[in-house]
């Protein structure tokens, strides 16, 4: 059947309302409710910077909104899949579909198997599917250098690389990276887990996965890049001495050998941005994205374009190994099957 789908906005932050931005651009979608926190009452198009009103007012009565009923919801209020579980609990009992920004939810089995197979019933006892997805994770660090692997006879390593000059990217995002901290401050700021890019853990897991590889070594390394001369973005500026952003590598080893290396590197004042995946095997492969993957407008795209695959996937918490290739839906977005009772 094709019909329009009925989407629920959950959190509507820098994220969130970009993501609300793109579907209001969709034809074929409409939002139908949203829920947050504050600016409770007023009309979604004028919190998420629309010109018109879309006739949705904010409410944080979850269970209002859950019980009208809709197609898919689009949960982005945080990373940490331990704080979210039971928001996901609610709008998976209640039928809906869910398709999140958690970057913990993107790959939990490892980390998170108990939330994980909790999770995974009850999205299968109520027929509906939920997946975590982004630019990174969901695309960047696992996804394209799983399907770049494809054309492989052989693999042997994985390393990606993402760097990313931070000037351009939103507020939050820059003091998630601990631009313009002192070194004492970024030490603090890293001992409290406030400073960290969540979500490599989780990519590698799910290369592993899709590689037939099991972890049995993991480790992360948090480093400031220090300014060498002052920068400025639109939100700060960096004096010479102060971190400009931060130096994140993983690696992960299987039988004591180095299977997956990922270098994840923002700062303001990168000189060159690009995504990069190096594999080891047969054929050794380099692929670049020179300029790299706009992250905020990939995050919403990801988000958005995932959904028709989430309606029309399996029932049960899903990873985007578990899905066919997301690509952009137009003016239409198909047809839609509906899950077998």
């Amino acid at each position: 059947m094709t019909r329009e789908i009925r989407v629920i906005c959950y959190g509507l932050g820098p994220i969130g309302a970009r993501t609300a931005r793109l579907v209001s651009q969709k034809d074929g979608m409409r939002i139908v409710s949203a829920i947050e926190l504050i600016n409770l009452g007023k009309d979604i198009g004028e919190v998420i910077g629309l010109e018109r009103k879309l006739g949705v007012r904010l409410t944080n009565d979850v269970d209002a909104v859950l019980s009208q009923g809709g197609d898919i919801v689009i949960q982005a209020t945080g990373s940490s899949l331990p704080r979210i579980k039971e928001q996901l609990i609610s709008i998976i009992k209640a039928g809906i579909n869910v398709v999140s920004t958690c970057e913990e939810l993107s790959y939990p089995w490892d980390k998170e198997p108990e939330i994980s197979a909790e999770l995974d019933a009850i999205a299968k006892e109520n027929n509906v599917t939920v997946l975590a997805t982004g630019v990174n994770p969901g695309f960047c660090m696992d996804t394209f250098p799983i399907v770049m692997a494809g054309v492989c006879e052989n693999v042997e390593k994985i390393r990606v690389a993402r760097i990313q000059d931070a000037r351009p990217r939103r507020l939050p995002f820059q003091k998630k990276i601990g631009a313009g901290c002192t070194l004492a401050e970024f030490a603090e700021l890293k001992a409290s887990g406030k400073l960290r890019h969540v979500g490599l853990e989780e990519s590698a897991g799910m290369i592993a996965r899709a590689m037939g590889w099991k972890i049995d070594e993991y480790s992360e390394t948090i480093d400031p890049i220090i300014a060498k001369e002052e920068v400025s973005s639109q939100y700060m500026t960096v004096k010479a001495g102060q971190a400009a952003g931060v130096e994140q590598i993983a690696v992960a080893k299987m039988n004591g050998k180095e299977i997956i290396r990922m270098e994840f590197q923002a700062y303001l004042g990168a000189p060159e941005s690009h995504d990069t995946v190096y594999i080891t095997g047969t054929p050794n492969m380099e692929v670049t994205v020179k300029g790299g993957i706009t992250g905020d407008i990939a995050t919403a795209s990801m988000t958005v374009n995932a959904i028709p695959r989430v309606l029309n996937a399996p029932a049960g918490l899903l990873t985007m190994n578990d899905i066919p290739p997301v690509h952009p839906y137009m003016n239409h977005w198909g047809r839609l099957v509906e899950k077998a009772d």
